[in-house]
C-alpha cells in the first residue's frame, strides 16, 4: 500500500502530465482551465506531501502560500521556489481559476519547476 505523501506525488505527476499535454495543443485548441486547474493541483500536491513526508499534517495549511511557507520552515532550500507568477497562492484553490494563456503557462512553468526541485532534491524520482 502507498503512502500517503507517495499518493500525493504520484497525483501531483498526473496533473502535471495531463496539464503538459494541455499546453502543447495549438492556442487556438487550448483549454486554458485544464492547465490552470492541473497547475494548481500538482504544486499543492507536491507540497502537501511534502509536508506529510515530514510528519506535518497539511490540513491546517489552507494556501499555497501557506503550504510553502511550512515547508520553507523545515527546509531552507524552499526558498528556491517563487510563486509569485500565480495569482492565487493566498486563495483557496477552488474559487481561483485563470483564463488567459501567459498566466497559464506561467503557472505551468511554477508546477514543472517544483517538480524540477523534488527530484534533484531527491524527495521524489
Amino acid at each position: 500500500m502507498k503512502t500517503k505523501a507517495t499518493k500525493l506525488f504520484d497525483d501531483a505527476a498526473a496533473k502535471l502530465n495531463q496539464a503538459k499535454e494541455e499546453i502543447f495543443r495549438p492556442q487556438e485548441d487550448l483549454v486554458s482551465f485544464v492547465v490552470c486547474k492541473n497547475s494548481q493541483f500538482a504544486i499543492e500536491n507536491y507540497l502537501k506531501g511534502y509536508l506529510i513526508n515530514n510528519h506535518v499534517d497539511p490540513s491546517e495549511y489552507k494556501t499555497l502560500d501557506q503550504l510553502l511557507s511550512k515547508c520553507k520552515e523545515l527546509n531552507k532550500k524552499f526558498e528556491t521556489i517563487n510563486l509569485t507568477p500565480l495569482q492565487c497562492t493566498s486563495h483557496d484553490l477552488e474559487t481561483k481559476v485563470c483564463s488567459d494563456t501567459e498566466k497559464v503557462c506561467s503557472c505551468f512553468n511554477v508546477a514543472e519547476n517544483l517538480s524540477i526541485f523534488l527530484k534533484k532534491e531527491k524527495i521524489i524520482e
